[in-house]
């Protein structure tokens, strides 16, 4: 596992990133499907999806292109709260420019311990027309992002697929992250083949109980397993460019909870066997009390050192020898 300054040792003079594979650069895969009108289809596909709306594993069937607002909060137009060059993610995904991150309101979850509660559960954002979200878009382009980093999307997949079919004739071409609570459907992540680059999902849960306690759904364990099978299927492990930047593939995120609450060893376990030890993991030690969880002990405190750590050796234990770790702040 590497930490920032571990993998800023694993690069040149040149910027070059020391991958044994060695390097390769390729063009994001919805350029081909725009060419070829499959990417027009798929947004029809998922445009009509939102008549009786199915999108993530809620499936509340609410008609969003009727002007009704769906479980996640959100009609059928896009709505953002933020569209800027974020420096904080993990090093293949903000490089040296910032990633381009467009921040989606709402969300298919109810975490009770949400550290973007206004965004995700308070509605806080603004409305817009997909022309005008294909335009914040190509703005992150040419402001120098590395990519366009599509913070919980889920439940607004058909805007964003058809402000990408906007923004590609305005020379819009930088790799698409997805980067999800890892709540989603399967149909709709085979419709999302070839458009997404790299996929950016949580494991948070590995016990259906705790994922109805703490965010309102007793599916997500299940719902998210087969969602990390399809998307390692789709794009495999991470790829990085010349750069030492992320171009395709999968990181898998998983946030140490107190009390062993996100059952870290079984998640890691599974990430481990069933989606392959190469697979990269962000594992994060950056849980503090938020939102509904400020007085739901022992949801109440930040992780201790010694939680963080015990995680750490699992993780080592395991064999994942990809991906990245956080500093204990003994917190």
């Amino acid at each position: 596992m590497k930490r920032a300054a571990e993998f800023a040792a694993a690069m040149d003079a040149s910027g070059m990133f020391k991958n044994k594979g060695g390097f390769e650069e390729v063009r994001p895969g919805y350029l081909r499907l725009f060419r070829t009108g499959e990417l027009e289809r798929r947004a029809v596909a998922l445009e009509t999806i939102l008549e009786a709306c199915e999108l993530c594993p809620r499936r509340c069937g609410v008609n969003r292109k009727a002007g009704r607002i769906g479980a996640c909060g959100v009609g059928a137009r896009p709505k953002i709260a933020a569209a800027s060059i974020h420096p904080w993610e993990e090093p293949p995904l903000s490089g040296t420019r910032g990633s381009g991150t467009l921040f989606f309101s709402g969300c298919t979850l109810r975490c009770l311990f949400c550290q973007n509660y206004p965004i995700s559960q308070l509605g806080v954002g603004r409305e817009l027309t997909v022309e005008a979200l294909a335009e914040e878009m190509f703005r992150l382009q040419c402001r120098g992002a590395h990519n366009l980093n599509l913070v919980t999307p889920t439940h607004q997949v058909p805007a964003f697929v058809r402000a990408l079919c906007l923004a590609v004739p305005m020379g819009f071409r930088l790799p698409i992250v997805y980067n999800t609570s890892g709540y989603e459907r399967v149909e709709i992540l085979r419709l999302l083949d070839g458009i997404v680059d790299v996929y950016l999902p949580d494991i948070k849960y590995a016990d259906p109980a705790v994922s109805l306690a703490l965010s309102g759904r007793a599916d997500y364990v299940e719902a998210n397993r087969r969602a990390l099978k399809v998307m390692a299927e789709q794009v495999g492990p991470l790829q990085l460019d010349r750069q030492g930047i992320a171009f395709r593939g999968l990181m898998v995120r998983h946030m140490v909870l107190p009390e062993g609450l996100a059952g870290t060893g079984d998640c890691l376990e599974f990430i481990r066997s069933q989606l392959g030890p190469q697979t990269w993991v962000s594992l994060l030690h950056q849980y503090f009390p938020a939102h509904k969880a400020l007085n739901r002990p022992p949801l109440d405190r930040k992780v201790t050192e010694k939680e963080y750590s015990d995680a750490l050796g699992i993780l080592f234990s395991l064999g994942l020898p990809n991906g990245f770790v956080q500093e204990a702040d003994g917190g």
